[in-house]
């Protein structure tokens, strides 16, 4: 006879409704437990990897222009695209006083890899035109007036000289201005634009 307060076949159903409540519940735990993290490790990662990307692209310059003459810092600036005249002068620190700033159009866009050149003010007349002492006419400073100096000659007085335009003549002043008085013609060298050839031909018509 059974002493228990339940019938056999209560006692077996009970139990066997608990392993099923038992099993679903480890079920459920190792199934949350496997997936979840997976998608949230890895995502992020790469949206801020490609959002650092994008802002490096965009803070990057478009332009390198070289900007000469009479601006307090001559050399290359880095500028945006669609970037003017002004921007790369102001870039290179400004005019000095001595720019003459009605020779250079602020307002005309730069492109990559452009030279922008601002002159210095000139004298009223040009100072290369001296008249001959002989029987001729008016000949250039250099022909009438024997050799040039290079350290006192105007750019207008340079650009007189073969193989010399307006933009190596203000190099020249620009060196001029940074190093001193010339020494030596060979000191003309090291000034962009003039190698051993132009060097050679400049001999006899410029002193130091």
């Amino acid at each position: 006879m059974d002493t228990l307060p339940f019938p056999v076949s209560t006692r077996r159903l009970v139990v066997g409704l608990l392993l099923v409540v038992a099993l679903a519940a480890v079920a459920v735990r190792h199934l949350h437990g496997r997936g979840a993290p997976r998608s949230l490790a890895v995502a992020p990662i790469r949206v801020a990897a490609k959002a650092a990307a994008g802002t490096r692209a965009r803070a990057a310059p478009a332009l390198v222009v070289d900007v000469e003459g009479a601006v307090r810092r001559p050399g290359l600036v880095r500028l945006a695209s669609g970037a003017r005249v002004a921007d790369a002068v102001e870039e290179a620190g400004g005019v000095t006083r001595l720019a003459d700033r009605s020779a250079v159009n602020l307002a005309a866009p730069v492109s990559d890899g452009q030279q922008v050149l601002v002159p210095r003010r000139g004298p009223p007349t040009a100072a290369g035109a001296v008249p001959s002492s002989g029987s001729g006419g008016a000949g250039s400073g250099a022909a009438a007036s024997g050799p040039l100096s290079l350290s006192s000659a105007t750019p207008e007085q340079l650009d007189t000289l073969p193989g010399v335009g307006p933009v190596t003549a203000q190099k020249i002043v620009d060196y001029r201005t940074e190093h001193g008085a010339f020494h030596s013609v060979e000191e003309l060298d090291a000034i962009p634009g003039i190698g051993p050839a132009r060097l050679a031909d400049l001999k006899g018509l410029v002193v130091p």
